[in-house]
């Protein structure tokens, strides 16, 4: 192993000796190697590469650019858009030396994370799975804010609330209970909000009548625009 130092850096490099008949520099998995003739010095080889040291250190900053490319796309695979607090997310799906798949938010993309075991199998299941988890686990925070903010807002509550798949709607009033599918946290904060004071009147108010909007309208008075958003959801 020689260097070769210059300012900023130090260079490594492997010198092979054979029956060469020039000296070839080459710079192979960002190592920088030498094959020179067997009867060359090192002397001599030293000021050649010191000689081509800019071409050097330049051929190691392209290795290394494009090493850091394919590590940051190496092992992502793109599969669809999921959804969350009213943000579209490019769902990845990515395969790593781990023991348990899991779920993680990271900039513009939900990763999914799956042992390397599981790059021949079906994970359809699996990744939906993860994305219902997430859900829950959103929905559980936000939904206990919005109820606290519709408590305070208009001084009534339920008996009891639950979070639960309801298959079709977002949310329903059953009786003095509201029960609210985790599906909600695919929307924004705004309309997660609306959906549990909607259900709110509904402790009131049992069906969609006049009285039940106007005291809708009460609170939130652009309501018609997140309706049309939610499409009859909600109950």
């Amino acid at each position: 192993m020689n260097l070769l130092k210059n300012r900023n850096s130090v260079i490594t490099y492997t010198v092979n000796r054979k029956d060469y008949s020039n000296l070839y520099i080459s710079v192979q998995n960002g190592e920088v190697i030498i094959n020179a003739p067997w009867y060359m010095a090192s002397n001599q080889i030293q000021k050649i590469v010191e000689e081509k040291k800019q071409w050097i250190i330049n051929k190691i900053n392209e290795y290394e650019q494009v090493y850091e490319t394919r590590k940051s796309k190496e092992y992502y695979t793109k599969l669809k858009t999921v959804k969350v607090l009213g943000i579209n997310y490019d769902l990845a799906i990515k395969y790593k030396n781990v023991k348990t798949p899991n779920l993680s938010i990271e900039e513009a993309k939900i990763l999914v994370t799956l042992p390397n075991k599981y790059k021949k199998m079906e994970n359809n299941q699996i990744i939906k799975m993860l994305i219902e988890k997430m859900y829950n686990m959103v929905s559980k925070k936000e939904i206990e804010k919005a109820m606290e903010k519709a408590r305070v807002t208009m001084q009534m509550a339920p008996e009891d609330y639950e979070i639960k798949d309801i298959r079709g709607i977002l949310a329903k009033c059953d009786n003095q209970k509201i029960i609210i599918n985790p599906n909600i946290a695919m929307y924004s904060r705004e309309t997660i909000e609306y959906i549990i004071l909607h259900e709110f009147c509904h402790l009131k108010y049992k069906n969609h009548t006049k009285s039940f909007y106007n005291m809708v309208k009460t609170y939130i008075p652009n309501y018609e625009k997140i309706e049309d958003e939610l499409k009859g959801q909600i109950y």
